[in-house]
C-alpha cells in the first residue's frame, strides 16, 4: 500500500480501488455515498489486501 494510495483513499476512497476491478469500485463507491467514513475504511482495508 503507497502513499499516493492512502492519500488517495482519504480524499477520494472509489479512485484509491479502481484498478482492484468493477465490484470493489461499487462496493466503495456506495459506502461512500452513505457516508464518507465508512468508504475510506473500506477502500483502506481493500487497499491492505494481500493479492
Amino acid at each position: 500500500m503507497s502513499l499516493l494510495r492512502v492519500i488517495l483513499a482519504v480524499i477520494f476512497p472509489p479512485l484509491a480501488v479502481v484498478d482492484r476491478g468493477c465490484g470493489s469500485f461499487l462496493i466503495i463507491f456506495i459506502l461512500t455515498l452513505l457516508g464518507w467514513v465508512p468508504g475510506v475504511i473500506g477502500a483502506l482495508i481493500i487497499l491492505n489486501k494481500n493479492e
